[in-house]
Protein backbone atom coordinates (compact mmCIF):
# COMPACT_ATOMS: atom_id res chain seq x y z
CA UNK A 1 0.00 0.00 0.00
CA UNK A 2 1.03 3.60 -0.54
CA UNK A 3 2.47 5.37 2.48
CA UNK A 4 -0.47 7.40 3.75
CA UNK A 5 1.86 10.15 4.98
CA UNK A 6 2.28 11.22 1.37
CA UNK A 7 -0.33 13.74 0.10
CA UNK A 8 -1.46 11.55 -2.78
CA UNK A 9 -3.64 13.54 -5.19
CA UNK A 10 -4.79 11.41 -8.16
CA UNK A 11 -7.41 13.99 -9.18
CA UNK A 12 -4.80 16.61 -10.07
CA UNK A 13 -3.41 15.96 -13.54
CA UNK A 14 -0.66 18.40 -14.51
CA UNK A 15 0.16 19.07 -18.12
CA UNK A 16 3.60 17.55 -18.81
CA UNK A 17 5.67 18.64 -21.82
CA UNK A 18 8.78 16.60 -22.60
CA UNK A 19 12.02 17.74 -24.25
CA UNK A 20 14.32 14.99 -25.54
CA UNK A 21 18.07 15.60 -25.86
CA UNK A 22 19.49 13.11 -28.38
CA UNK A 23 23.12 13.72 -27.38
CA UNK A 24 22.58 12.34 -23.87
CA UNK A 25 19.22 10.53 -24.26
CA UNK A 26 17.89 12.75 -21.48
CA UNK A 27 14.28 13.84 -21.16
CA UNK A 28 13.57 17.16 -19.44
CA UNK A 29 10.09 18.24 -18.45
CA UNK A 30 7.96 21.32 -17.99
CA UNK A 31 5.17 20.50 -15.54
CA UNK A 32 2.22 22.92 -15.39
CA UNK A 33 -0.22 23.20 -12.52
CA UNK A 34 -3.63 22.54 -14.15
CA UNK A 35 -5.23 25.29 -12.07
CA UNK A 36 -2.82 28.16 -12.80
CA UNK A 37 0.03 29.37 -14.96
CA UNK A 38 2.66 28.07 -12.51
CA UNK A 39 5.15 25.43 -13.64
CA UNK A 40 8.24 23.47 -12.69
CA UNK A 41 11.17 22.26 -14.79
CA UNK A 42 12.57 18.80 -14.08
CA UNK A 43 16.10 17.69 -15.07
CA UNK A 44 17.11 20.37 -17.57
CA UNK A 45 20.16 20.03 -19.84
CA UNK A 46 23.13 22.27 -20.61
CA UNK A 47 24.76 21.21 -23.88
CA UNK A 48 28.47 20.45 -24.14
CA UNK A 49 30.85 19.66 -26.96
CA UNK A 50 33.28 17.85 -24.69
CA UNK A 51 36.00 17.37 -27.29
CA UNK A 52 36.03 21.09 -28.04
CA UNK A 53 35.56 22.20 -24.44
CA UNK A 54 32.53 24.28 -25.44
CA UNK A 55 29.19 24.68 -23.70
CA UNK A 56 26.01 26.05 -25.23
CA UNK A 57 22.32 26.29 -24.36
CA UNK A 58 20.12 25.08 -27.21
CA UNK A 59 18.32 22.55 -25.01
CA UNK A 60 17.66 25.05 -22.23
CA UNK A 61 16.57 27.69 -24.73
CA UNK A 62 13.87 25.34 -26.04
CA UNK A 63 12.46 25.05 -22.55
CA UNK A 64 12.66 28.80 -21.97
CA UNK A 65 10.87 29.48 -25.28
CA UNK A 66 8.08 27.05 -24.37
CA UNK A 67 7.53 28.64 -20.96
CA UNK A 68 7.47 32.12 -22.45
CA UNK A 69 5.17 31.16 -25.31
CA UNK A 70 2.63 29.70 -22.89
CA UNK A 71 2.92 32.62 -20.50
CA UNK A 72 3.93 30.40 -17.58
CA UNK A 73 5.55 31.35 -14.30
CA UNK A 74 8.52 29.16 -13.36
CA UNK A 75 8.55 28.35 -9.63
CA UNK A 76 10.87 25.34 -9.30
CA UNK A 77 13.84 23.79 -11.11
CA UNK A 78 14.01 20.24 -9.82
CA UNK A 79 17.06 17.98 -10.06
CA UNK A 80 16.11 14.37 -9.35
CA UNK A 81 19.78 13.64 -8.53
CA UNK A 82 23.36 14.58 -9.42
CA UNK A 83 23.41 13.37 -13.00
CA UNK A 84 26.47 11.60 -14.37
CA UNK A 85 25.47 11.70 -18.04
CA UNK A 86 24.46 15.29 -18.73
CA UNK A 87 25.12 18.78 -17.39
CA UNK A 88 22.30 20.70 -15.72
CA UNK A 89 20.91 23.81 -17.37
CA UNK A 90 19.12 24.94 -14.20
CA UNK A 91 21.19 28.08 -13.40
CA UNK A 92 20.89 29.33 -16.98
CA UNK A 93 17.11 28.89 -16.97
CA UNK A 94 16.86 30.42 -13.49
CA UNK A 95 18.78 33.49 -14.67
CA UNK A 96 16.23 33.99 -17.47
CA UNK A 97 13.00 33.02 -15.70
CA UNK A 98 13.54 32.82 -11.93
CA UNK A 99 12.46 29.89 -9.77
CA UNK A 100 14.22 27.89 -7.06
CA UNK A 101 16.72 25.09 -7.70
CA UNK A 102 16.13 22.04 -5.50
CA UNK A 103 17.77 18.63 -5.01
CA UNK A 104 17.78 15.88 -2.38
CA UNK A 105 19.50 16.66 0.91
CA UNK A 106 21.97 13.80 0.43
CA UNK A 107 23.70 15.98 -2.12
CA UNK A 108 26.05 16.59 0.80
CA UNK A 109 27.21 12.96 0.62
CA UNK A 110 27.76 13.23 -3.13
CA UNK A 111 29.67 16.50 -2.72
CA UNK A 112 31.90 15.00 -0.06
CA UNK A 113 32.61 11.89 -2.15
CA UNK A 114 33.33 13.65 -5.42
CA UNK A 115 34.98 16.65 -3.80
CA UNK A 116 37.74 14.17 -2.95
CA UNK A 117 37.69 12.52 -6.38
CA UNK A 118 38.20 15.88 -8.10
CA UNK A 119 40.59 17.19 -5.44
CA UNK A 120 38.46 20.25 -4.72
CA UNK A 121 39.89 22.64 -2.16
CA UNK A 122 38.29 23.80 1.06
CA UNK A 123 36.59 26.64 -0.85
CA UNK A 124 34.24 24.03 -2.38
CA UNK A 125 31.34 23.88 0.07
CA UNK A 126 30.04 20.38 0.79
CA UNK A 127 26.85 21.47 2.57
CA UNK A 128 24.49 21.76 -0.42
CA UNK A 129 24.48 25.55 -0.13
CA UNK A 130 24.86 25.90 -3.92
CA UNK A 131 21.19 24.91 -4.18
CA UNK A 132 18.17 26.96 -3.11
CA UNK A 133 16.44 24.06 -1.36
CA UNK A 134 17.38 20.57 -0.17
CA UNK A 135 14.51 18.07 -0.13
CA UNK A 136 14.12 15.47 2.59
CA UNK A 137 11.95 12.36 2.56
CA UNK A 138 8.29 13.36 2.36
CA UNK A 139 8.90 17.10 1.96
CA UNK A 140 6.04 18.92 0.28
CA UNK A 141 6.11 22.04 -1.87
CA UNK A 142 3.74 23.95 -4.12
CA UNK A 143 3.66 24.58 -7.84
CA UNK A 144 0.86 27.11 -8.04
CA UNK A 145 -2.01 25.45 -6.18
CA UNK A 146 -0.68 21.92 -6.76
CA UNK A 147 0.84 20.17 -3.76
CA UNK A 148 3.90 18.16 -4.72
CA UNK A 149 6.12 15.89 -2.64
CA UNK A 150 9.53 14.27 -2.71
CA UNK A 151 10.26 10.60 -2.04
CA UNK A 152 13.81 9.59 -1.15
CA UNK A 153 14.68 6.81 -3.60
CA UNK A 154 18.42 6.07 -3.25
CA UNK A 155 20.37 3.23 -4.80
CA UNK A 156 21.51 4.75 -8.07
CA UNK A 157 23.00 7.61 -6.00
CA UNK A 158 22.48 8.60 -2.36
CA UNK A 159 20.72 11.85 -3.34
CA UNK A 160 18.11 10.39 -5.71
CA UNK A 161 14.56 11.66 -5.19
CA UNK A 162 11.31 10.87 -6.99
CA UNK A 163 9.09 13.95 -7.29
CA UNK A 164 5.33 13.44 -7.38
CA UNK A 165 3.18 16.22 -8.81
CA UNK A 166 -0.49 15.32 -8.87
CA UNK A 167 -0.80 12.00 -10.71
CA UNK A 168 2.66 12.35 -12.30
CA UNK A 169 5.90 11.01 -10.78
CA UNK A 170 9.35 11.93 -12.07
CA UNK A 171 11.62 9.02 -11.20
CA UNK A 172 15.03 10.26 -12.37
CA UNK A 173 17.32 7.29 -13.04
CA UNK A 174 15.62 4.94 -10.57
CA UNK A 175 13.54 3.27 -13.28
CA UNK A 176 13.60 3.06 -17.07
CA UNK A 177 10.72 2.10 -19.37
CA UNK A 178 9.54 -1.47 -18.77
CA UNK A 179 11.70 -2.88 -21.59
CA UNK A 180 14.70 -0.84 -20.38
CA UNK A 181 14.70 -2.12 -16.81
CA UNK A 182 16.47 -0.14 -14.11
CA UNK A 183 19.43 2.14 -13.47
CA UNK A 184 22.92 1.03 -12.53
CA UNK A 185 23.91 0.95 -8.85
CA UNK A 186 27.70 0.85 -9.02
CA UNK A 187 28.57 4.54 -8.74
CA UNK A 188 30.17 5.67 -5.45
CA UNK A 189 27.40 5.58 -2.85
CA UNK A 190 25.18 3.36 -5.00
CA UNK A 191 23.63 0.18 -3.65
CA UNK A 192 21.58 -2.41 -5.54
CA UNK A 193 19.59 -3.46 -2.47
CA UNK A 194 18.67 0.14 -1.76
CA UNK A 195 17.69 0.59 -5.39
CA UNK A 196 15.36 -2.40 -5.21
CA UNK A 197 13.64 -1.03 -2.12
CA UNK A 198 13.35 2.41 -3.70
CA UNK A 199 11.72 0.91 -6.78
CA UNK A 200 9.18 -0.96 -4.67
CA UNK A 201 8.42 2.34 -2.91
CA UNK A 202 7.72 4.06 -6.24
CA UNK A 203 5.65 1.12 -7.44
CA UNK A 204 3.46 1.37 -4.33
CA UNK A 205 1.96 4.53 -5.79
CA UNK A 206 -1.52 4.12 -7.37
CA UNK A 207 -1.52 1.81 -10.40
CA UNK A 208 -2.63 4.47 -12.89
CA UNK A 209 -0.12 7.12 -11.80
CA UNK A 210 1.99 8.33 -14.71
CA UNK A 211 5.73 7.72 -14.44
CA UNK A 212 8.18 9.90 -16.38
CA UNK A 213 11.71 8.68 -17.10
CA UNK A 214 14.87 10.79 -17.14
CA UNK A 215 16.42 8.64 -19.90
CA UNK A 216 15.43 6.30 -22.67
CA UNK A 217 17.71 4.48 -25.11
CA UNK A 218 15.18 2.81 -27.43
CA UNK A 219 15.92 -0.84 -26.58
CA UNK A 220 15.85 -3.20 -29.58
CA UNK A 221 15.51 -0.25 -31.95
CA UNK A 222 12.08 0.97 -30.83
CA UNK A 223 11.17 4.65 -30.87
CA UNK A 224 12.22 6.74 -27.86
CA UNK A 225 9.57 6.76 -25.11
CA UNK A 226 9.47 8.27 -21.65
CA UNK A 227 6.00 7.88 -20.15
CA UNK A 228 4.54 4.76 -18.58
CA UNK A 229 2.43 3.89 -15.52
CA UNK A 230 2.98 2.21 -12.18
CA UNK A 231 0.81 -0.70 -13.34
CA UNK A 232 2.81 -1.20 -16.53
CA UNK A 233 6.09 -1.21 -14.61
CA UNK A 234 4.79 -3.66 -12.05
CA UNK A 235 3.56 -6.01 -14.76
CA UNK A 236 6.33 -5.74 -17.34
CA UNK A 237 9.59 -4.20 -16.10
CA UNK A 238 12.26 -6.64 -17.18
CA UNK A 239 14.32 -6.14 -14.00
CA UNK A 240 11.84 -5.21 -11.27
CA UNK A 241 8.34 -6.43 -12.11
CA UNK A 242 6.17 -7.90 -9.38
CA UNK A 243 7.54 -11.24 -8.24
CA UNK A 244 11.24 -10.41 -8.61
CA UNK A 245 12.88 -10.76 -5.19
CA UNK A 246 15.48 -8.42 -3.77
CA UNK A 247 18.06 -11.22 -3.87
CA UNK A 248 17.36 -11.88 -7.57
CA UNK A 249 17.47 -8.18 -8.37
CA UNK A 250 20.79 -7.58 -6.56
CA UNK A 251 22.41 -10.56 -8.32
CA UNK A 252 21.19 -9.34 -11.72
CA UNK A 253 22.14 -5.71 -11.11
CA UNK A 254 25.61 -6.57 -9.77
CA UNK A 255 26.42 -8.80 -12.73
CA UNK A 256 25.07 -6.32 -15.26
CA UNK A 257 26.82 -3.30 -13.74
CA UNK A 258 30.17 -5.08 -13.98
CA UNK A 259 29.83 -5.01 -17.78
CA UNK A 260 28.97 -1.31 -18.16
CA UNK A 261 31.33 1.44 -19.23
CA UNK A 262 31.40 4.78 -17.43
CA UNK A 263 29.04 7.39 -18.94
CA UNK A 264 30.84 9.45 -21.58
CA UNK A 265 30.13 12.75 -19.81
CA UNK A 266 30.58 11.66 -16.19
CA UNK A 267 33.71 13.78 -15.62
CA UNK A 268 32.27 17.16 -16.67
CA UNK A 269 28.76 16.29 -15.45
CA UNK A 270 29.63 15.53 -11.84
CA UNK A 271 31.90 18.57 -11.48
CA UNK A 272 29.14 20.87 -12.74
CA UNK A 273 26.08 19.20 -11.25
CA UNK A 274 27.44 18.96 -7.71
CA UNK A 275 27.69 22.77 -7.96
CA UNK A 276 23.99 23.06 -8.89
CA UNK A 277 24.82 23.35 -12.58
CA UNK A 278 27.47 26.03 -12.22
CA UNK A 279 30.93 25.74 -13.77
CA UNK A 280 33.99 25.54 -11.49
CA UNK A 281 35.33 28.96 -10.44
CA UNK A 282 37.63 30.79 -12.82
CA UNK A 283 41.35 30.76 -12.14
CA UNK A 284 43.49 33.86 -11.66
CA UNK A 285 43.63 34.41 -15.42
CA UNK A 286 39.83 34.39 -15.70
CA UNK A 287 39.64 31.00 -17.42
CA UNK A 288 37.47 28.05 -16.42
CA UNK A 289 38.79 24.48 -16.39
CA UNK A 290 37.36 21.04 -15.78
CA UNK A 291 39.60 18.42 -14.13
CA UNK A 292 40.21 14.86 -15.32
CA UNK A 293 41.09 12.60 -12.38
CA UNK A 294 43.44 9.90 -13.64
CA UNK A 295 42.33 6.47 -12.40
CA UNK A 296 39.99 8.22 -9.99
CA UNK A 297 36.71 6.66 -11.08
Amino acid sequence: MTDTTYPIDPATKPEVTAFFDPQTNTISYVVQDPGSDACAVVDSVMDIDYAAGRIFFESADRIIAHIREKGLKLEWLIETHVHADHLSGAPYIQEKLGGRIGIGENIRIVQDTFGKVFNEGTEFQRDGSQFDYLFGEGDTYKVGGMTCFAMHTPGHTPACMTHVMGDAAFVGDTLFMPDGGTARADFPGGDAGELYRSIRKVLALPQDFRLFMCHDYGPNGRDIRWETTVGEERAHNIHARDGVTEEEFVAMRTARDATLDMPKLIIPSIQVNMRAGKLPPKDDSGKTFLKVPVNGL
